[in-house]
């Protein structure tokens, strides 16, 4: 295995990319594997589950031919509310100008508006906000009949046909998990996703029933909640203490609240999910300019920094990747970003704190990676080594935030995708990792053949439990022997 692949120049901040028309391809993918992906995601609300099937397929033949583990991400639709089929397409809404919701999916006045959502004239009161358009329209609901409701222009700009709606005064009757996701929930089992995020959460018991569809048709996947609705804001630590982990999803979260407040708010859910225990994804229009440049503005490229200084164990490029004119640049761009970050993280003003008293992980398994990074710092290894059956042992080790490179093995290739979303863990595979001797050995070769460690280098090796019989977890302090003939 290259030490390319795996050390010099990778950020330890994990990169979620978004697949889609620019990237799709088995080569363009192993690009951007190359480039510095660890996670990839499909958007469930674009293309079809035949062309996500096969994208599926490559990344997993990509991955074995890389011999490196990568993670692939199904992101559910979930109650997306469009905008029907407008008479005038684009139509401009002028401030001031009226336009009313009618029933139905047509109508043949110029500004009567339709929407896929068949309730919304029963669920809006005159005063609620409609915000369309991602939030560059704004309309405020001022009469209301069994049949219509009329809205007033407050922020003027352009609609579309298919555009979402944003209600956030509102209080809907539509469920979280859609028919559609049901079904993409099936195929997302079929296809053995490692992670599969849903959209609009708005409360825990919107996760526990995911978590339940999963295991109904036998699927082991990580839930992501994402968080974009101010209902979601409102029951956070719930949200984040029953799922697996949690995206800040800036795009719709700017439209259900007030986009000054989306910073505050981003701080907030990064800072929950360090103190928890959970990975956290900072989402949207991270690098937008390079969908069509070849370098970000200087505020993206200070929002990566931040994200990172906040304890973002991921940032997610969206149609940077997906449509964008440059997916490899922008992979190699972020990554520069966050190389440069990172050397700010282990200064006392910007080390982010992981409080094991407050994080949902086992108190053992807290102590025992608490001890080993100590260890390992107090004695200059040059490696850790977290050996673990599902990989919770790895996230504890991420969540530390210490400076010591580790590298995480495990029996089950599931954990060790999992494992690509935590940050600062390098999952390899092929590691004998029920035997002790063997596993060492295994990484001295390892370390030895990639130019990465040297003959007496330390290095620190934590089995998680499960691993080794008569033994809870262990803790080894090894040195790095030459390879036997």
């Amino acid at each position: 295995m290259s030490a390319a692949r795996l050390f010099p120049n990778r950020a330890r901040t994990k990169i979620v990319a978004t697949v889609g028309p620019a990237c799709s391809s088995p080569e363009m993918l192993e690009e951007l594997v190359l480039a510095g992906v660890d996670v990839f995601r499909l958007n469930l609300a674009h293309g079809d589950l035949k062309s996500h099937s096969e994208v599926v397929r490559n990344i997993r033949e990509i991955s074995a031919k890389l011999e490196r583990p990568v993670a692939a991400l199904a992101d559910l639709s979930g109650p997306k509310i469009r905008l029907g089929i407008l008479q005038q397409d684009p139509m401009p809404c002028e401030e001031g100008k009226l336009f009313r919701f009618v029933r139905g999916k047509t109508s043949d006045q110029p500004t009567d508006l339709t929407t896929n959502y068949a309730p919304l004239i029963d669920e809006l009161t005159v005063g609620n906000d409609v915000m369309l358009a991602d939030g560059t329209v704004e309309m405020v609901v001022t009469e209301k009949t069994d049949d219509y409701v009329v809205c007033k222009v407050i922020g003027a700009g352009v609609i579309r046909s298919k555009q979402g709606i944003n209600l956030p005064d509102a209080e809907l009757s539509v469920e979280t998990i859609t028919p559609q996701d049901k079904e993409h929930i099936v195929w997302a089992a079929e296809n053995d996703l490692d992670y599969v995020s849903l959209s609009f959460v708005r409360c825990a018991d919107d996760i526990r029933q995911l978590k339940d569809l999963l295991l109904t048709n036998e699927s082991r996947a990580f839930v992501i909640a994402k968080i974009e609705k101010r209902e979601a804001l409102e029951n956070l630590e719930e949200i984040v203490s029953v799922s697996n982990g949690v995206m800040v999803a800036r795009g719709d979260l700017g439209v259900e609240i007030d986009v000054a407040d989306v910073a505050s708010a981003q701080k907030m859910i990064v800072s929950t999910c360090s103190r928890i225990g959970r990975p956290v994804i900072v989402a949207t229009q991270m690098l937008d300019s390079m969908t069509t440049k070849t370098r970000p503005t200087r505020a993206e490229a200070t929002d990566v920094a931040n994200a990172i200084l906040d304890g973002a164990d991921a940032c997610m490029l969206s149609g940077e990747t997906a449509v964008g004119d440059h997916p490899i640049a922008v992979v190699q761009m972020m990554n520069r970003i966050m190389l440069s970050t990172e050397k700010m993280l282990f200064s006392s003003r910007y080390r982010i704190e992981f409080n094991p008293e407050e994080a949902l992980v086992d108190p053992v398994t807290q102590a025992v990676m608490y001890g080993a990074s100590q260890t390992a710092k107090l004695l200059g290894a040059k490696l850790m080594v977290t050996a673990t059956r599902t990989g919770g042992t790895a996230l504890t080790k991420a969540k530390l935030r210490d400076e010591t490179p580790t590298i995480g093995v495990s029996d089950s290739p599931a954990a060790l995708r999992r494992m690509c979303l935590y940050w600062g863990v390098i999952p390899i595979s092929g590691a004998p990792v029920h035997n002790g001797i063997q596993l060492r050995r295994f990484i001295d070769n390892w370390g030895i053949e990639t130019g990465y460690l040297e003959v007496d280098d330390r290095i620190v090796f934590v089995t998680g439990g499960g691993i080794m019989q008569a033994a809870e977890y262990m803790v080894v302090v090894h040195k790095v022997e030459k390879p036997q003939e």
